[in-house]
């Protein structure tokens, strides 16, 4: 009795089955990279319901980070600041400007400023900003120049693979307590050393390895570090 099918058919589930392993491993792949903070977050840089310029606050009129975020040094969460904030200083500068309608609305009526998150851990995760801020940990490692945008936007992945980067050396960001929220401090700034008698100016892994030996400085890589 002769074949129902050509012979060539004989392989046909082995091809079917290669090309289904192609499609499920190009799902994989692209969903690994297009499905990370790195490609879903970065850049990402929301509408806010009041104009504010870091760069013109922070950069050119050198604001404090910790004038408006004033629980960071010593909170889980860094906040967001209040209308009556704002209010301290534009209730006496350019308080009729109509780019503040918002704040002037909030602090009339009570109703806080619906201000649009940027940064924003899933629930999933623990962060503490204290713990960072005051271990040497500028605000410029994760937010990227504040002080240098004219709108907020996500600059840093976030991801848990960039977390644990960090923790595993984190001599590449550590520098002195007093520079944290001087975003536009670097190593250079730093005054020169004495070792063993003698001055010396030190690179930021010198300089960070000497500041994680003085303050003990040893960041957890277990899963319940950030997942509790």
């Amino acid at each position: 009795m002769a074949n129902l099918f050509p012979r060539w058919t004989n392989i046909l589930p082995l091809k079917l089955a290669l090309f289904a392993g192609f499609v499920a491993t190009t799902v994989v792949m692209g969903f690994a990279y297009y499905g990370t903070p790195k490609a879903t977050r970065v850049g990402y840089m929301p509408d806010q319901p009041v104009p504010f310029s870091h760069a013109l606050h922070v950069g050119q009129l050198g604001m404090d980070c910790r004038y408006c975020h004033t629980n960071v040094e010593r909170s889980g969460h860094s906040n967001i600041p209040s209308a009556e904030s704002c209010w301290t200083c534009h209730g006496h500068i350019k308080s009729d400007s109509p780019k503040l309608a918002s704040v002037r609305e909030a602090v009339e009526t009570g109703e806080p400023i619906q201000w649009v998150k940027v940064h924003e851990a899933p629930d999933y995760v623990y962060f503490n900003h204290a713990a960072h801020v005051n271990s040497g940990i500028s605000c410029v490692a994760c937010h990227g120049r504040v002080d240098e945008m004219e709108v907020v936007y996500h600059a840093e992945p976030h991801s848990m693979a960039w977390c644990l980067e960090c923790h595993r050396s984190p001599e590449d960001h550590l520098r002195p307590i007093e520079e944290v929220t001087n975003l536009g401090w670097t190593v250079a700034d730093h005054p020169e050393v004495i070792v063993d008698g003698v001055p010396q100016r030190l690179t930021q892994r010198e300089l960070g390895e000497m500041l994680r030996s003085q303050w003990r400085v040893q960041p957890p890589e277990s899963c319940g570090a950030c997942h509790r």
